[in-house]
């Protein structure tokens, strides 16, 4: 890259954006046509006081190299897309980020990537950054990208990699179009560039908008004082299943719902559509189980968490209508449990530095305050926390906490090793097991720093095989004394590459489900390892405990409920049985 005062950081910070972009790889679902506006800070950080190329197109998905094209304006952009391939429009810049095989490029480009390591993109792939112009005559034109105009390609690349994932498609589309339309959308997502390429401004705010153009609306919040207004996106149109609160026969899979569910006459834990189902059922497999889930069903009321005072049923209601009325549908960390944002891969949905955004925009009261300078005690269940936090039994924060509170009970009660670790300020390492939803939860796990209260450390080092590429090796400082390291892989792949930890744990594991679980048990068992893990229903824990037993473990803390479950109830498709994130705990090696 032949540009005048370019560093190397400054280039390996480029290529890895690149990277990060392609590995999320929004080819798949973006054509030409989709175009995306884009907005790098403010209009007076970049010459000439405006925005470089705030109009983006996604090329190559139908076939050819895949490239960005970035342009000066929507108008620019819609001359030069064609049906099939880009139009050559005289007189107008395009900002292009190709991604090509490394054997096709010029040796001084191979020479580059080579001398300074750049990041790979995929599949022997790397990004070349130009800018191509049209002439008069119909001749292309080439010239190297400048200093600035790589800078706001780098805000560019970064914000579109986490935001693309977030567009809904449009189910109004007709089905003989072969064309996908996207729902109209705007996102901000703050970018923290390097330090080579900051000009002071660590963090840029960086917004995300298609079609080009769509802009923020003025709505009234319901949890503002009365007359204020708050900026918030235009309100798309919800994708809500119009079969809400539909259940599914138990023999049959036929959906059900209503007066048209019928229950186990004796233990009233599964569903049916009809009699002739039940008695069919009955012979082939619930006979023998029945009575188990008539005992199970009689712990209701003991598993049912009274304290609170918000909805804790989600029976025959869809998870975005429970979100609504509890005033957080689609808002900070709470957008982890919608469906909406099903299609964001874990770990990638947008943040913000606020600690109220991150709670959905709970009242002042309703979310956990700064950390609390009260003397350490070792919580409980939770009443005691909410006591300890002063937070009104109304907040529904338990539903997310339930995570890292189940983690801190482990810590400070379950296990011994651990917890004489900590009363002695010692450090303790933790091995989490398979994060999914947690890797946006950052916010609500600083609260085991909270509880924690400065009775030593804790590293925490998350491994799963869902973690994002663009997480994979960053560690989160999310108190004084806890931080977390993020792995991506198997665990069975990547311990011993790890430090030894003094505790693994595991969270609604669901151990039936996934394969990759035995080998991570195994390692458990050579390396004797304690081991706590939860899962939702107790007849979930019994299929854990075979599988447990099937690698020569045996289960050395009982299952037992968890004080530190959610207390939100669950509902199976065809199943009544008491069921709660992270509702039963048992352990291993303990």
């Amino acid at each position: 890259m032949n540009i005048e005062n370019i560093s190397p950081s400054f280039i390996k910070s480029l290529y890895k954006a690149a990277a990060s972009l392609y590995r999320t790889d929004p080819w798949k679902r973006f054509q030409p046509d989709h175009l995306f506006g884009l907005k790098v800070g403010k209009d007076s950080d970049w010459p000439g006081k405006k925005q470089l190329f705030p109009c983006i197109q996604f090329i190559g998905g139908n076939g050819g190299d895949l490239a960005v094209y970035m342009f000066k304006s929507e108008t620019d952009a819609k001359k030069m897309t064609g049906s099939q391939e880009t139009i050559r429009v005289p007189n107008i810049d395009v900002m292009r980020a190709t991604y090509e095989i490394e054997s096709l490029m010029f040796p001084s480009h191979k020479k580059m990537i080579k001398s300074l390591q750049l990041e790979i993109s995929g599949e022997n792939r790397f990004p070349v950054f130009d800018i191509c112009r049209c002439n008069s005559s119909g001749e292309l034109q080439f010239r190297n990208p400048t200093i600035e105009e790589l800078r706001f390609m780098y805000g560019v690349m970064k914000s579109v990699s986490l935001l693309h994932s977030l567009l809904q498609e449009d189910y109004n589309t007709p089905t003989w179009s072969k064309f996908i339309h996207f729902d109209p959308f705007i996102e901000t997502v703050d970018v923290q560039f390097p330090s080579e390429m900051s000009k002071g401004k660590n963090l840029v705010a960086v917004t995300v908008s298609h079609p080009p153009g769509h802009g923020y609306t003025e709505k009234v919040n319901s949890n503002s004082n009365p007359g204020s207004t708050q900026s918030t996106p235009t309100k798309r149109t919800e994708k809500v299943n119009s079969n809400i609160g539909l259940r599914q026969c138990a023999q049959c899979d036929k959906e059900v719902f209503g007066d048209q569910i019928t229950n186990c006459d004796h233990c009233k834990g599964v569903i049916y559509c009809d009699s002739f189902c039940q008695k069919q059922h009955w012979k082939e497999s619930h006979k023998a189980e029945c009575g188990l889930y008539k005992a199970m069903m009689e712990r209701e009321e003991e598993l049912a968490i009274p304290t609170f005072t918000f909805p804790c049923s989600n029976s025959d209601v869809h998870p975005c209508k429970y979100l609504e009325t509890i005033g957080v549908h689609r808002k900070g960390m709470w957008r982890r449990k919608c469906p909406c944002f099903s299609h964001c891969p874990f770990g990638l949905l947008p943040t913000t530095d606020q600690i109220q955004h991150s709670w959905g925009g709970l009242n002042d009261n309703k979310y956990p305050p700064p950390k609390s300078k009260s003397k350490s005690i070792i919580l409980s269940g939770w009443a005691e926390y909410y006591d300890f936090r002063s937070l009104p039994l109304s907040s529904p924060v338990a539903h997310i906490l339930s995570h890292p509170l189940t983690v801190y009970y482990i810590l400070t009660t379950l296990s011994i090793t651990s917890k004489n670790l900590l009363l002695k300020g010692k450090d303790v390492i933790l091995h989490y097991i398979g994060p999914e939803e947690e890797l946006d939860w950052m916010p609500a796990f600083s609260e085991i720093d909270s509880t924690l209260n400065g009775l030593g450390s804790l590293q925490i080092v998350m491994i799963g095989p869902k973690v994002p590429s663009t997480l994979s090796g960053l560690t989160f400082q999310i108190g004084t004394h806890v931080s977390v390291n993020i792995v991506k892989g198997i665990y069975q792949e990547e311990v011993s590459f790890l430090p030894r930890p003094d505790l693994v744990v595991g969270l609604n594991c669901g151990f039936e489900s996934y394969s990759s679980w035995f080998g991570a048990l195994e390692v458990v068992k050579s390396k004797n390892l304690p081991g706590f893990f939860t899962d939702q229903s107790e007849v979930l824990c019994g299929k854990a405990k075979r599988v447990i037993r099937g690698t020569g473990l045996h289960i050395t803390h009982p299952v037992t409920p968890n004080p530190f479950r959610s207390p939100v109830r669950n509902y199976g498709v065809s199943s009544n049985l008491p069921s709660y994130s992270n509702g039963f705990v048992f352990g291993v090696n303990t």
